[in-house]
């Protein structure tokens, strides 16, 4: 399954949340792998600095099981100061998106 969400940058932001993003912590990777999360990629949209979430898990996916954990919780904190986050929480307010449209096929 693939999962989507887009979430909100603080303006100036941009290169600092490259750069935490560029040295991910080890155990946070390990955490999301265990989780069953794949093809993680994050896009920005420079003039309203969206980002735009994007990667695949298996069916049995739990994100409470990634929520909770204390690595994932460290690393909320540790972009809280960066991003818009839920009210009373440091998790990223993500918003899911819908899938509209998908087109199978290869690039040759």
């Amino acid at each position: 399954m693939k999962f989507a969400s887009v979430m909100q940058l603080f303006p100036g932001c941009e290169a600092e949340y490259r750069r935490r993003h560029d040295e991910l912590w080890p155990e946070l990777a390990e955490h999301l792998d265990q989780c069953g999360i794949s093809d993680y990629y994050i896009f920005l949209e420079p003039d309203s600095l969206q980002l735009f979430a994007i990667f695949e898990a298996g069916d049995d996916f739990d994100p409470e099981r990634v929520r909770s954990h204390p690595v994932m919780q460290r690393w909320w904190n540790h972009m809280a100061d960066i991003m818009e986050t839920l009210p009373d929480s440091n998790e990223p307010l993500a918003r899911p998106l819908t899938e509209m449209f998908y087109l199978a096929g290869s690039c040759t």
